[in-house]
């Protein structure tokens, strides 16, 4: 996803807290992304924002499309709108 390299790091889509965290493991709201890319990485670029404001909405549609609603979304994850805008 992304990449096409090897050398990725994990990243939960969404990440404040325990809670958050497992809540993205069960739901697979995971992706591997290379440090340059990873929102939280050490070698991270401009693109990384963006990366990250993508996977979060994509996962915030799967979300309401599978599993409940908008309401229930943000009930279980933090979800920052400005972190979300698309460029």
């Amino acid at each position: 996803m992304y990449t096409g390299v090897y050398g990725v790091e994990r990243h939960h889509i969404f990440h404040h807290g325990k809670k958050e965290k497992a809540l993205s493991e069960r739901l697979g709201f995971i992706a591997p992304l290379k440090p340059q890319m990873h929102p939280n990485g050490a070698g991270r670029t401009k693109e990384a924002d963006g990366i990250d404001g993508e996977l979060k909405r994509r996962c915030k549609a799967y979300y309401i499309e599978h599993y409940g609603t908008e309401e229930q979304f943000l009930e279980e994850f933090y979800f920052s709108a400005s972190e979300a805008e698309e460029p």
